[in-house]
């Protein structure tokens, strides 16, 4: 039976470009998402993927109204692009809310999610001819809306932020663990932090078709919130937190091409189906070993 399904995974790589593409895109979404989700949990930032996620649908929103009502001739406008634009400004808004509210910090981040939620559904109730299918795509995902042009999209983004993180790799895990530290060495935290925001916010925007608005977050958050039970370093949880990703991606998308289920829903599914398991292991090893499994070093 295993042997059946794993000869027609292949086949349908082979036949199916809607796969083909899919499958490309789940293992690069499976290396980023954790690898941004891990700097983004151990910031205490988690919340900031999910403001953003909405951030961006608003952008699509938009660019879905304008596509509609601006004849093509005039101005040729791609939502996606829009949704980037949106998830970018929202990390600079996101800055400036928090230098108004300097002892609630954390303000900005419902304020904007709030802001991008009102937008979006403003914008698809005003956009004529929206269908159901597209609305419930772009909230829970589809392996169906990806084509080439996002797949050279989601290939660069993958080798930029991959480049990025080892050449970076040791001013990112000062600036996670010991941000005194990382100031004395002359790492400009503020400009450091904005930067690993606009990256995430990059990420957020390019896959929001395949994942969903609504799920995105969680394929950052959840796979880190198992590999931090597993992994005793900001280097092991990066692995793990990969590992358990590209399991839960690769199923999902398997499951949701042969069943025609929601991509995101599925994988998110996988995702927390991995971690409930890993803290039952890990509530085992508490009371045989008296040990905290959350714990975890810079190296």
């Amino acid at each position: 039976m295993e042997l059946i399904i794993l000869t027609n995974i292949f086949q349908s790589l082979i036949d199916s470009p809607f796969y083909r593409y899919a499958f490309i895109a789940g293992i690069c979404v499976g290396v980023l998402a954790p690898l941004i989700g891990t700097v983004v949990v151990i910031r205490r930032l988690s919340f900031i993927a999910d403001t953003l996620s909405h951030f961006s649908l608003a952008g699509v929103a938009v660019g879905v109204f304008l596509a509609k009502i601006i004849p093509p001739s005039w101005f040729g406008l791609d939502p996606i692009l829009m949704g980037v634009v949106f998830s970018v400004a929202g990390t600079f808004i996101i800055e400036k809310l928090r230098g108004f509210y300097k002892n609630y910090k954390e303000l900005s981040m419902p304020i904007l999610l709030s802001f991008g939620v009102a937008l979006s559904g403003l914008f698809i109730y005003l956009t004529p001819g929206i269908s159901t299918n597209w609305t419930t795509g772009l909230l829970f995902g589809s392996i169906y809306s990806i084509n080439a042009r996002d797949i050279i999209l989601i290939l660069s983004l993958s080798v930029i932020v991959i480049t990025l993180s080892i050449i970076f790799y040791k001013k990112i895990v000062s600036l996670c663990f010991d941000e005194v530290y990382a100031q004395v060495s002359g790492i400009n935290i503020r400009l450091f932090q904005l930067a690993i925001t606009i990256i995430l916010s990059l990420v957020i925007s390019i896959f929001l078709d395949l994942v969903g608005v609504l799920l995105i977050s969680s394929l950052m958050i959840v796979p880190v919130a198992a590999a931090i039970l597993v992994g005793d370093s900001f280097k092991n949880t990066i692995v793990s937190a990969i590992i358990f990703s590209e399991i839960s991606v690769i199923g999902g998308f398997t499951l949701s091409y042969y069943l025609n289920l929601p991509t995101g829903s599925t994988i998110v599914l996988i995702n927390i189906l991995i971690l409930l398991i890993i803290m039952g292991i890990s509530r085992i090893r508490k009371i045989k070993f008296k040990k905290d499994d959350d714990y975890l070093t810079p190296e």
